[in-house]
């Protein structure tokens, strides 16, 4: 979705149709900006993701996502209750024909604390992975410990990442699909070694809302070559599902991403999760009806943070 989609348009042959369209766009685009502002808001405080006297390390990829989740936490920064600290990482890893110079010269002029950290991760992914394969695995591991080791150097205590909703979708389908688990992308996590908690604030957003205020701000978008390049990527196909879901049952996607926040363990077949095995007739009626013979009504989930101001 674009800018311009998101106020209708006026008739080009009206008198006042330049500024009467330019006001109805100021006004989308505000409220564009408040929705964003309340939805981080909103997933920063209903997992607890930043505390006072937290050093944040923003992880900038250079693309439309990791730019709008900086974006929106300066702004939030500047008027939070409680004092934390940003700085913003990309970790350039020496693709072919990767402009260097834009993510150094575009975050000196926003005036924060950053750090560049140049790995050539990329000639030992394409010597380890062979042609035609695909890098994601091997590039994300490679990526991971390196965003720790600088993590430490930089004594920040959480890592933000960029995800947004529609990632924490399409994961769940490609565990399901491809993995055999039910199995998401957790908003808040601790990293392996427990010596960080890793956190997406961006896990209410809309990746519509996020493409039309890359494009509001026009953010110096650097595509990667690396994985961008893999047309035929699992996670690709799931994402092109998903849209094609949403087209045909507006609200679907929706629904899906509520029921991640609304599990009924009883009702699934982990025996880890539910003592199945031990589960006892009560002869006490539960006031909640008979749960063992669910009917086919499925209510409207809302999920506050979601619905438009």
């Amino acid at each position: 979705m674009t800018a311009a989609a998101l106020s209708p348009q006026a008739p080009t042959d009206a008198p006042d149709a330049g500024p009467a369209a330019r006001t109805r766009a100021e006004r989308e685009v505000l409220k564009l900006e408040k929705r964003l502002a309340r939805q981080v808001g909103q997933a920063i405080g209903d997992f607890n993701m930043i505390e006072a006297g937290d050093r944040v390390m923003v992880c900038l990829s250079g693309g439309k996502d990791s730019y709008a989740l900086l974006d929106v936490l300066m702004k939030l920064q500047a008027r939070a209750p409680v004092p934390f600290e940003l700085v913003a990482v990309n970790l350039d890893q020496k693709q072919p024909g990767f402009p260097a110079e834009v993510l150094p010269n575009y975050l000196a002029g926003l005036g924060i604390e950053h750090h560049i950290e140049t790995q050539d991760t990329y000639s030992i992914v394409k010597a380890k992975i062979p042609e035609g394969k695909t890098t994601c695995s091997l590039c994300s591991r490679l990526r991971r410990g390196i965003l720790y080791s600088v993590a430490r150097r930089l004594k920040c205590n959480k890592i933000a990442l960029g995800h947004h909703r529609d990632d924490m979708l399409q994961t769940f389908f490609l565990n399901m699909f491809f993995g055999g688990k039910l199995k998401g992308m957790p908003p808040k996590l601790a990293s392996d070694n427990g010596e960080f908690i890793v956190i997406r604030p961006l896990a209410y957003v809309d990746e519509r809302d996020l493409v039309a205020w890359a494009e509001h701000r026009q953010f110096p978008i650097i595509p990667c070559n690396l994985c961008g390049s893999q047309e035929n990527l699992q996670r690709k196909q799931i994402g092109d599902m998903l849209r094609e879901w949403q087209r045909k049952y507006p609200g679907r996607i929706e629904n899906m991403f509520a029921a991640l926040q609304n599990v009924v363990p009883s009702h699934l077949m982990d025996a880890s999760l539910h003592d199945f095995r031990h589960l006892k007739a009560t002869g006490v009626f539960d006031a909640n009806g008979d749960k063992a013979f669910d009917e086919d009504r499925f209510p409207m989930p809302t999920i506050p943070s979601l619905v438009e101001a």
